[in-house]
């Protein structure tokens, strides 16, 4: 059914306040699956709270979450049909520790697909830090409403993604979901049913929980560190993508990295594209 725009439109997004300590950091780190090689000490950089630590750069996306919003019914959306559609972030600062962070989420803008289609929801969110009021990172969300077309709005896209990578990939890497990893991600503040629920899935047409778009987000933005970044996170300023179909929590990721930073990942065992149109941007080593 169509959205109510007059609800949506008006809908306040609160701004919300988090310290980041290093135990967040660690354990976001966990959830989208660093640490799987205990004898790693650059993964270790980024799960053992009790050293310097570094912050996986993604983990912006889920500092100072506003929560699944969409899912109050004021909000004029049909919580069921709501997937994520692309995402991208940039780093302005590296993401601070020990410090606590302010975050504001406001509606970018909203089109129409037409009647009996979806409709896409463009959010922006700053993070800034929250006694200077420094600009640490800012992020742009596409989600997509499926059957929320039909209320006279605007058709024209909010923007254009990269084009396809071309050529064989400079590196390629397998990363295995573990079965209970969407239980664990969502502790990062995303509480949408639809991740744990095998009754809210069914509902919303897939056969059981689905992993959260930015936790397959994450473990991209592992493998971009990998191979891309030597786990210097600092290296990583620029992140874009767009979801092309869901993971299945227990499935293997296969993430394809250029040189050039273009990116995609499917999943082995059904041998489906899952994130297209992938593009970093990674500051050159220091020499």
């Amino acid at each position: 059914m169509p959205i109510d725009v007059e609800k949506l439109l008006s809908y306040r997004i609160a701004p919300v306040r988090q310290r980041l300590s290093r135990q967040d950091a660690a354990f976001y780190a966990l959830s989208v699956g660093m640490g799987q090689d205990p004898e790693d000490p650059r993964q270790l950089d980024y799960v053992d709270f009790t050293r310097e630590m570094a912050v996986l750069p993604s983990m912006a996306l889920v500092l100072a979450h506003p929560g699944f919003w969409l899912g109050d019914p004021n909000s004029g959306v049909d919580a069921t049909q709501v997937v994520h559609g692309e995402q991208a972030l940039t780093l302005h600062q590296a993401l601070p520790v020990d410090t606590e962070l302010v975050s504001e989420t406001m509606i970018d803008s909203l089109v129409d697909k037409g009647p009996g289609q979806g409709a896409l929801l463009y959010t922006r969110k700053t993070l800034r830090e929250a006694e200077s009021g420094t600009l640490i990172v800012s992020t742009l969300n596409t989600t997509f409403i499926r059957g929320g077309g039909g209320f006279g709005g605007s058709d024209a896209a909010r923007k254009v993604s990269p084009k396809p990578p071309e050529g064989d990939p400079s590196f390629v890497i397998d990363l295995p979901t573990r079965p209970e990893q969407a239980l664990y991600y969502r502790l990062n503040g995303d509480h949408n049913p639809l991740h744990a629920d095998p009754q809210v899935a069914i509902k919303a047409g897939f056969p059981r929980p689905i992993l959260h778009g930015l936790c397959t987000l994450g473990m991209v933005c592992h493998g971009l560190l990998r191979t891309l970044c030597d786990y210097r996170a600092a290296r990583l300023s620029e992140m874009s993508l767009r979801f092309a179909s869901p993971v299945y929590p227990g499935e293997t990721l296969r993430c394809e990295i250029w040189q050039d930073g273009s990116f995609r990942a499917s999943v082995v065992e059904r041998d489906v594209l899952v994130i297209s149109h992938g593009k970093a941007t990674v500051a050159p080593a220091e020499r």
